[in-house]
């Protein structure tokens, strides 16, 4: 999830606006992404959008197209599938370890991130949908809380990437599941804060299939 970073480079903020800007769906699947348009819309070089389109393409959020281009990659059953069992094969993991080592610093902002989710989550209960971004950004940062003390900045740093990818199909296929994904999210702090590591893993595996079956219900995608 993109975090605002102070004195970066022209090349970093249009890589975090653009990046956002897919995962978010404002740029759409299979969208064609033209040089001289996105030079416009993002106040930067033709050389910088290179960049950072190839940049992109290395994390799956953007195909390019050899001579003809780029375009945002397109989204697919199979690759949510896929994306979804990295992202539960990692932060089972991570859960874990963090689990072992977490302590009172740990317990204090991740307790701090459940109450933003849940308050966004029942925002969303209500209907409204207008902060859609802020509710995955709670989310976001409330999975990220729990892992957060597993000791390997490297699977903090991938299973970011990955849970992105993953958002990236819950902004553009999924939605609001209700009560049941805030339970679960009820039941993953109650879990950390009891340091339970099989009851949470067990919840965060309904937690992610349900969401990927909810996607499949809708009927979205191909």
């Amino acid at each position: 999830m993109l975090q605002p970073v102070i004195n970066e480079t022209i090349a970093e903020s249009s890589y975090r606006r653009i990046r956002a800007d897919i995962i978010f769906g404002r740029l759409t699947p299979g969208q064609k992404l033209k040089l001289e348009s996105l030079k416009e819309s993002y106040e930067t070089s033709i050389s910088t959008l290179r960049e950072v389109l190839n940049r992109l393409s290395s994390e799956g959020l953007v195909v390019a197209e050899g001579q003809k281009g780029f375009e945002v990659s397109p989204v697919s059953v199979s690759d949510l599938k896929e994306t979804a069992a990295l992202r539960l094969l990692l932060e089972t993991h991570a859960l874990e370890q963090s689990f072992v080592h977490g302590d009172v610093e740990w317990e204090a902002p991740l307790v701090s991130a459940h109450y933003k989710l849940a308050r966004m989550e029942q925002v969303m209960a209500s209907g409204d949908t207008s902060r859609a971004e802020d509710w995955k950004r709670y989310d976001w940062e409330f999975h990220q809380a729990l892992i957060s003390a597993c000791g390997s900045k490297l699977l903090m740093e991938t299973h970011s990437v990955i849970f992105d990818r993953y958002l990236r199909y819950q902004m553009v296929a999924l939605s609001y599941r209700g009560d049941v994904a805030a339970n679960e999210h009820q039941q993953l702090l109650d879990a950390a804060l009891r340091r339970d590591a099989e009851t949470a893993k067990r919840v965060l595996v309904l937690h992610i299939q349900g969401g990927v079956e909810h996607a499949l219900a809708r009927g979205t995608l191909r």
